[in-house]
């Protein structure tokens, strides 16, 4: 097919769609699949590409109704039962931080999972199941719900995980919830999602997170293969008002933030006082590239982001080496003065 038929069938199928980013992007989803035909692409190829597809427009379809609502992502083990403490202390953190206007997401499954559902309620819940071979079924409180979406490939789940989430609450676990751990911590340290509060939580005297954060302290940051601000990327606690706290706290000024080229452009719910900004530009000059810590109105870049476009802006260029650090200006944000707050866009 030469490349004047090509346009004409994709402006045919895109006709009615309003010009702008969303008609380029469908656009460009289009000239892929007329490459695949052109490459003769196998049939394994096609399948995962087209199933994987299916799965992820169909989770953003679920979770598109729910856009306004922050959403705290919970993982654990399958395996842990009903009256073990962890079960328990899953169980009240869900129901705690629902009681504050977040929804809950989890794997779908029982122990943790399972758990959190029942602390949070159906309503309030979504559940990410995986088809395995052994069946993982989902639990009771998510069975019949229409927000439980199945998925068959790993990493379209992790991908709804990480796009839909606001927060990760991590309790002891075997290899998935490591994985889910670790594949977090790599897209905050690697800059390749926003960064959001990671709390690792674990019953009272428990000893899980900690043998855990050992292993980092003495093996991986000892042979020099993370960077000590990696440890501000999360959080371990033993309490749940702490966890809920921190949650809470994370989006008291902040909102959320994006990158137009090398700026840095974080979203806050209300104006810094001049006294609140003179104070960030001091404490953290050195992650500046250059210039300085700037207070202005949205960017027209930003004009596809509608829903926040009258949000105060702190503009910045920083250095895209240690996130860790980051999450130290997101909690300096968060506890600096402002002249106005306002309510959260996603309330």
């Amino acid at each position: 097919m030469d490349e004047t038929t090509r346009q004409r069938l994709i402006d045919e199928l895109l006709e009615g769609t309003p010009p702008g980013r969303q008609s380029d992007l469908l656009k460009d989803m289009m000239e892929t699949v007329f490459h695949y035909v052109e490459d003769n692409a196998p049939v394994n190829e096609l399948k995962l590409v087209s199933r994987s597809m299916r799965e992820m427009r169909y989770a953003g379809t679920v979770f598109r109704k729910y856009a306004d609502r922050r959403k705290v992502a919970v993982f654990g083990s399958a395996r842990t039962r009903a009256e073990e403490p962890d079960f328990q202390l899953a169980r009240e953190f869900a129901r705690r931080i629902v009681e504050e206007n977040f929804m809950i997401i989890t794997g779908g499954g029982d122990g943790i999972m399972g758990a959190a559902q029942q602390g949070a309620g159906a309503e309030k819940s979504f559940g990410l199941n995986i088809r395995l071979p052994f069946e993982q079924q989902p639990n009771p409180v998510i069975a019949q719900d229409p927000k439980l979406i199945n998925f068959n490939y790993f990493f379209a789940r992790k991908l709804s995980f990480v796009k839909e989430t606001s927060a990760f609450v991590l309790f002891p676990g075997g290899f998935g919830t490591l994985d889910e751990g670790f594949e977090v911590l790599t897209l905050l340290q690697t800059g390749k999602t926003s960064i959001v509060p990671i709390i690792l939580m674990d019953r009272p005297n428990g000893f899980y997170w900690e043998t855990w954060r050992r292993f980092l302290d003495n093996d991986l940051l000892e042979l020099g293969l993370i960077s000590r601000p990696d440890f501000h990327l999360f959080t371990i606690t033993h309490d749940v008002d702490r966890a809920v706290e921190e949650i809470k706290h994370f989006y008291k000024v902040f909102h959320s933030y994006r990158w137009v080229r090398d700026e840095m452009v974080i979203r806050i719910n209300g104006r810094l006082t001049p006294h609140s900004l003179e104070t960030l530009n001091q404490q953290f000059d050195h992650l500046l590239v250059s210039g300085h810590i700037v207070q202005r109105g949205a960017l027209p870049e930003e004009e596809d982001d509608v829903s926040v476009k009258d949000l105060p802006r702190l503009v910045l260029i920083p250095r895209k080496r240690e996130f860790g650090m980051l999450r130290l200006l997101i909690n300096a944000i968060n506890d600096s003065a402002v002249q106005e707050v306002l309510p959260d866009q996603r309330d």
